[in-house]
């Protein structure tokens, strides 16, 4: 029996690597791409049976490679997305688009495998606190923007704010829940 192969689409080479590292450790044939623009390319012909998405990409959002990765490989088993920057907007919109499931940072290889074989958390993990302002203002921004396609100054100026003002916000980690 062959090996399962997990593809890590993340631009942080260190992250990535250490990635396929812990998975190769765990016995998965595991890769790395650290570009979107390579990353199809590669999910061809290394044809994952899982493939691990980080949301932010540098050059562009993991959001909008995924379908090309689903058309790609209708046969791979679970697509999850991996992120520092959550929202429920991008989560929405990565559900929407076919992703399985989406993570925040910081996460242990163990809930990664968790999640790309399909176990589900128990209701208990679910936090019991309601978020807090300074979270609830990121999630706002985050639905804003996503619904002007990423466009910082179309977002801007929807929230009626300064488009240098909006992009140093966004240039900062998400406050925590």
């Amino acid at each position: 029996m062959s090996q399962a192969r997990i593809l890590v689409i993340d631009d942080d080479a260190g992250f990535a690597n250490a990635a396929v590292r812990g998975f190769v450790r765990e016995g998965f044939d595991s890769v790395a791409e650290t570009s979107a623009t390579c990353a199809v390319g590669t999910a061809k012909t290394y044809q994952p049976d899982y493939i691990l998405l980080d949301l932010n990409l540098g050059e562009t959002s993991g959001l909008r490679i995924l379908p090309e990765l689903l058309l790609t490989l209708p046969e791979a088993g679970r697509l999850i997305i991996l992120t520092g920057y959550s929202s429920i907007a991008t989560a929405v919109e990565a559900t929407r688009l076919g992703a399985h499931d989406y993570l925040c940072k910081p996460v242990r290889l163990n809930e990664i495998l968790a999640s790309l074989l399909g176990h589900t958390p128990s209701v208990t993990d679910l936090p019991t606190q309601p978020p807090s302002v300074e979270r609830l203002k990121w999630e706002h921004i985050q639905r804003v923007l996503q619904e002007h396609n990423g466009n910082i100054s179309a977002t801007a100026r929807a929230l009626s704010m300064h488009r240098r003002t909006l992009q140093r916000i966004l240039s900062k980690r998400p406050v925590a829940r």
